[in-house]
Parts: structure tokens; sequence; C-alpha cells
């Protein structure tokens, strides 16, 4: 089975800390991929070098077969990411949120496929954003990152500070 991201021999060095020594990832094409660790342990250090928004000190990163460090923009056109610590615009309603990541991906969407999805109805969907609850922002945020079908997703807590019905409905989108 090919793999769809592989990190091979990854530091991280900040002056005097290492954050991440010597870690190797490799996921295959179709699979759910999880890190897991206390705070601290390197786990969204380990996703913004995959990402490249931040550069390894040493090692490899490779994204759907492209270099992560000279492939960047192929590799983003891709993927759909949903960051840790993520905003959305309060004065925009979840719709023009599903939008504006179809406008940035350079795609068309179908805002109700997407809301269905991600289960969001069409009255919620035409509410500010600044008015959602936690769960709701959560999951247009998952939304945005579905936008353009993408080949890989990858998500950065993407079910802190849910309660356990909101947590039930961002595994059930996962894993769909």
């Amino acid at each position: 089975m090919s793999s769809i991201l592989k990190a091979e021999n990854i530091v991280k060095q900040y002056a005097a800390h290492r954050a991440l020594d010597d870690v190797s990832i490799d996921v295959p094409k179709g699979c759910i991929y999880g890190l897991l660790g206390p705070n601290g342990a390197g786990k969204s250090t380990t996703i913004n070098v995959l990402l490249d928004y931040v550069r390894p000190t040493t090692g490899t990163v490779q994204v759907l077969g492209y270099d992560a460090q000279t492939r960047t923009q192929a590799i983003h056109e891709r993927i759909g990411v949903l960051p840790d610590g993520y905003s959305l615009y309060d004065r925009l309603t979840g719709r023009e949120h599903i939008e504006l990541a179809a406008q940035l991906k350079h795609t068309k969407v179908n805002v109700g496929a997407v809301c269905d999805r991600i289960g969001l109805d069409a009255a919620d969907a035409d509410r500010l954003a600044g008015a959602y609850s936690k769960g709701m922002c959560q999951r247009l945020a998952l939304g945005m990152a579905l936008v353009g079908d993408p080949e890989l997703l990858i998500l950065d807590e993407p079910t802190s500070g849910l309660d356990p019905h909101g947590v039930s409905r961002i595994n059930n989108v996962i894993e769909t």
C-alpha cells in the first residue's frame, strides 16, 4: 500500500528545546491515523512540520508523494486542514465561510451538501458564525476543510472542548 504521508527522522530544535526528536511516520492511503500524547509532546509541532508551516531542523516529509518543503502549494491545493486554534469570522454566516473556503481553494462547492455532511441545517448555515456554539464552530471549520473533496485531511484537535454528542458528530464525519 502506498504512503499518503511519510516523515522520516524529523527533528525540530528551538534554541535549547528539542520539540521533536527523530520522529518518523508512514501513513498508508485510506487510513485514519492519530497522534496521541500529553500536552507538550510535539503533536501540533509535528503537524506544522508536515504542512510546512514550520521547517524541521533535520529530516524529510512527503505528502501525497510531494516533498513538503518544495511543493507546498501543490500539497495545500489537494488537502483539507483543520488547525488547532483556528478562527472564524464572527460577521460571516456559515454559508459564507464555506463559500470563502471554496474561493481560496479555487473550486466550486455545493454548500448544502457540505452543511448536510457536517450536520448544519439551512437556518444555521445562514446565521452569523459569531452566534455559533463551540460545537457548531468546530463542525463549520471541519466543513471548510472538506471543501474541494481533499485527498487528505489533517485535523489538529478536532474534538477539543466538545461534549460527547459533538465528539460523536465529528467522528462520524471523519469516518465517512
